[in-house]
């Protein structure tokens, strides 16, 4: 059965970087964002999407795009950030505290707030293979600043984990042609990993 249709319209916006952005993606409806906003659809919703994301943005920037988040309207933000600040030797404490002070931000506004921590770059091709262990080290405990700072700002956050990151080694058919970036099959992967998390963060009461 279908179910019933809400009266009111979500608006859904991506913030942070790249990856937000959907670079390396070879159609619009292939990144993130639009198959997000299709699951919310699917799932009774009427959404409505803006993307703030800027390549190369690291956490510096997030204040700056959540304030235009907020001057248009945000009921739902998903926030990818983390890669521009690992390859920038951005010290974690930094980052953290950006992205705690923009995450808190949206939340003292209503905006519900779902954070994608720091990607393990330690997967990346181009990472020589000696020091692949230790940036896959660093890019976790980069992680793991950002999540414990967007849950004390109120945020809720879904880590990759090492499943996604094993189908991405795995699987070169996921990368873009930079080898870096996510291609339209490695957006879909991630899209159906973040999915869940996605209409959890919905179904919660603002705060």
């Amino acid at each position: 059965m279908t179910p019933p249709r809400p009266s009111t319209t979500l608006r859904f916006c991506l913030l942070g970087d790249s990856l937000a952005a959907g670079v390396g993606s070879t159609r619009p409806e292939d990144t993130l964002g639009h198959r997000l906003a299709r699951r919310l659809r699917a799932a009774g919703h009427l959404v409505t999407l803006r993307n703030f994301a800027v390549p190369g943005a690291r956490s510096t920037d997030l204040q700056r795009q959540a304030g235009a988040a907020l001057g248009e309207g945000a009921d739902l933000a998903l926030i990818v950030i983390g890669a521009n600040d690992l390859a920038g030797f951005v010290p974690p404490a930094v980052g953290a505290r950006q992205l705690h002070d923009a995450v808190s931000r949206l939340v003292r506004a209503g905006t519900r707030v779902l954070v994608v921590p720091a990607p393990d770059l330690g997967i990346v091709s181009r990472v020589p293979a000696a020091y692949r262990a230790l940036v896959s080290a660093a890019s976790e405990h980069y992680a793991r600043a950002q999540t414990e700072a967007a849950v004390r700002a109120g945020g809720s956050v879904a880590a990759a984990g090492p499943e996604l990151a094993a189908r991405f080694t795995a699987d070169p058919a996921l990368f873009s042609a930079d080898r870096f970036h996510p291609s339209s099959a490695g957006y879909a992967v991630i899209a159906d990993a973040l999915a869940p998390h996605v209409l959890t963060v919905v179904a919660s009461p603002a705060a």
